[in-house]
């Protein structure tokens, strides 16, 4: 698909036609469920004092008024689907006008201790997270997250097929987001883990067929009232007797039910979502090995799930008064449901894992997917195992706006490392975060912002946003050397593409200039890979000395006494700064 935006509005179009005769059909399935009641109404009114004709009519239109209120329901979710479907492209084509503010920010993952995430702006408000996330299950956001801080260059080309594969399929990414959101999931997939693995249970053995012996007399007992063979008064002390038996295990049902209906909802999504999985033809051979984590040749995870949720759903069943009382006298619904739990806990509850852990990965990956088809002009870089490190034409930062984005080439290969010098304001620090963002997308298998992009896969390690701590009683500049010791120790252990923006700025000129010279040296001689921006012009005659270490700038000219800017990356040394300038033109000096 080259054109996202005309598939969001058409895919709109077509929700709100389905939309308005679903509504219809709600309006019509609404009238007849209300002409079910007022006809059993009618029924016992008429029939009194027939008690066949009074049973009958109770009976019957209670089967007939449950089949058209389950279609009722089918009809309802189809409906909030629907509104779902359309408000999920319609976020997309605000996104694309540059409004992504209803998505969440991911601050709590902000990490400055990180190797790059807080110095490239990963999460918080107008983060790469935040401009990337469609999960919609707390897992797959946790997901999202570890994947972009993984720092992981293992199986990219794997990552890039998951990624292609999954951008191809707009509609299957769409209907699982919208299954999803329809659920309002409110307790964390690690607290139904301990309960599943740590539940006791309670449920005494002669109760597994004690209300089988129950339920069976009492239907016998109905039949036989419907047959005037016993009185009402007789169904009535057995139904006593039932609830007597059900409330000798009340205390431990009512643990377990506040347990279970706090897990219900989530069940309730994840096997809808699990179902999406399992019926869908993948072509990449990660998804297919992750949708094989939840088929089994026996029976599919999806219809476990279900059943799960639906004995979840029907022990919350007693939350309605009438039933409840009726259900647990006759029947001893709540003890049945309860033994049902217990059966499904013990059977499968070391498997419940495996199938979360795929459902957060599919997630997680749907937002790879979507950020994909939303760019269709972005390029797969192609992997290499030569000495370049990276090689992109027109690479720019996919974040910022197509037209005033000013993209540029870079060609850095291994050993060598890039002295970035010029003026303020000129676009250092955004090409630094555009290259370390393109290593990060690289490594996960995203598309990036270039024409053509060649990379050696590398880890990445970076200072750039330093800051001091209160807490920890540490000054900026010790935070900073904290920092520098941290890529000094990372080099020791493995390969890194190191990004550095005005490295000790907590000193004076004289020092800072000669502890800069020593660190990129020391940089130079662990035979590292990278960058470091400066506004030290001093720090490019390294250059001179060292093969490994080239010059390279972006440049600032005064034209009729207004400051401009190309934003283009150069070869050689800045020569033209404008602190003084702008204070001149601003009126401070």
């Amino acid at each position: 698909m080259d054109n996202p935006q005309q598939f969001y509005r058409s895919q709109i179009d077509l929700h709100n036609i389905s939309l308005k005769k679903v509504k219809k059909q709600l309006a019509v399935s609404s009238t007849i469920r209300l002409f079910i009641f007022l006809s059993i109404i009618a029924g016992i009114y008429f029939g009194y004092p027939n008690t066949q004709i009074i049973i009958g009519s109770i009976v019957i239109g209670l089967v007939i008024f449950i089949i058209m209120v389950n279609r009722h329901s089918d009809l309802s979710y189809i409906k909030n689907k629907l509104q779902k479907l359309i408000a999920l492209n319609q976020l997309e084509l605000d996104v694309f006008d540059g409004d992504f503010s209803k998505l969440p920010t991911g601050k709590k993952h902000i990490d400055p201790s990180h190797p790059y995430s807080h110095d490239i702006d990963l999460f918080g408000n107008h983060s790469f997270f935040q401009y990337t996330n469609r999960t919609k299950t707390a897992a797959g956001k946790s997901k999202l997250a570890a994947i972009l801080q993984s720092n992981n260059i293992e199986n990219i080309e794997r990552k890039q097929e998951a990624i292609k594969n999954l951008s191809q399929l707009p509609k299957w990414r769409q209907e699982f987001s919208a299954v999803a959101s329809l659920v309002d999931v409110s307790i964390s997939v690690s607290t139904i883990r301990q309960w599943l693995q740590n539940y006791t249970p309670f449920v005494p053995k002669i109760m597994r067929i004690l209300p089988a012996i129950v339920s069976g007399i009492s239907v016998l007992m109905i039949v036989l009232l419907f047959l005037n063979i016993i009185t009402f008064n007789t169904l009535l002390i057995w139904f006593f007797i039932g609830l007597g038996i059900t409330g000798s295990q009340l205390k431990k049902i009512n643990v377990l039910y506040s347990k279970s209906n706090k897990v219900k909802d989530t069940f309730e999504q994840y096997y809808k979502l699990v179902d999406q999985i399992e019926k869908s033809n993948f072509e990449s051979t990660l998804l297919q090995e992750k949708q094989q984590d939840v088929i089994n040749e026996k029976e599919k995870a999806s219809v476990i799930l279900k059943q799960f949720a639906t004995i979840l759903s029907a022990l919350d069943q007693r939350n309605n008064m009438m039933f409840g009382v009726l259900a647990n006298g006759l029947f001893l619904w709540d003890i049945i449901q309860c033994y049902r739990i217990e059966k499904w806990i013990a059977a499968h509850h070391d498997k419940v894992d495996q199938w979360f852990d795929v459902i957060a990965f599919f997630d997680s990956y749907n937002s790879l997917g979507n950020f994909a088809f939303n760019n269709p002009t972005y390029v797969y870089p192609e992997l290499t195992t030569k000495d370049t490190i990276l090689a992109a034409s027109d690479l720019g930062h996919p974040m910022l706006k197509t037209e005033k984005r000013v993209d540029n080439d870079i060609t850095i290969n291994k050993e060598e490392f890039f002295i970035i010098t010029g003026a303020n304001m000129a676009g250092k620090s955004t090409f630094l975060r555009t290259v370390a963002l393109q290593i990060v997308m690289s490594n996960i298998g995203l598309p990036i912002c270039a024409k053509t992009c060649t990379y050696r896969p590398i880890k990445l390690i970076t200072s750039m946003r330093t800051s001091d701590s209160l807490s920890d009683d540490a000054s900026y500049f010790f935070s900073e050397l904290t920092q520098l010791k941290k890529i000094v120790d990372a080099l020791q252990n493995d390969e890194y593409f190191i990004i550095l923006d005005e490295i000790l700025k907590g000193t004076n000129s004289k020092d800072k200039a000669a502890g800069s010279r020593k660190f990129v040296e020391k940089l130079v001689k662990a035979q590292a890979t990278g960058i470091i921006a400066t506004h030290d012009l001093s720090l490019c005659e390294i250059a001179s000395e060292l093969d490994q270490v080239k010059n390279r700038f972006f440049d600032a000219q005064i034209i009729n006494d207004e400051l401009y800017f190309d934003y283009k990356f150069k070869d050689g040394v800045c020569q033209n700064m404008n602190a003084s300038f702008l204070l001149n033109k601003m009126g401070i000096v």
